[in-house]
């Protein structure tokens, strides 16, 4: 792999991860009660979270400048398992032996793909 793809694909990476951060927030905010239905999505965390999926929607657009459509779509399966785990540690949800071997099967392909 050249430089730049590595470069890019890094770039993606970060906003599968920022995208992963906001999956928590919402999930966080979801949990809340809140007194109105209006407070409910019009909350700071809501909107924080949103914007960071924009943020990471602009990191993917940039990255997809130099990174294959096929690359983008593998390393963009890494955000199910970093959901999963940060909801395990951050929300402190189980990890059942299913979410753990579904984890593992992705991170397989990617290395699959990789060879």
């Amino acid at each position: 792999m050249s430089s730049n793809i590595i470069l890019y694909s890094a770039i993606y990476l970060l906003g599968v991860i920022v995208s992963s951060f906001s999956q928590i927030l919402l999930k966080k905010s979801a949990n809340r009660e809140e007194q109105s239905f209006i407070k409910q999505y019009l909350n700071v965390r809501v909107i924080v979270a949103y914007g960071m999926f924009f943020g990471a929607t602009l990191l993917s657009i940039f990255a997809y400048k130099v990174i294959p459509l096929t690359l983008g779509a593998i390393l963009g399966t890494l955000e199910y398992g970093l959901v999963a785990i940060l909801g395990h540690f951050l929300l402190k949800e189980n990890l059942r032996a299913r979410q753990i071997f579904g984890i593992l099967v992705i991170i397989v392909g990617i290395i699959v793909y990789s060879i």
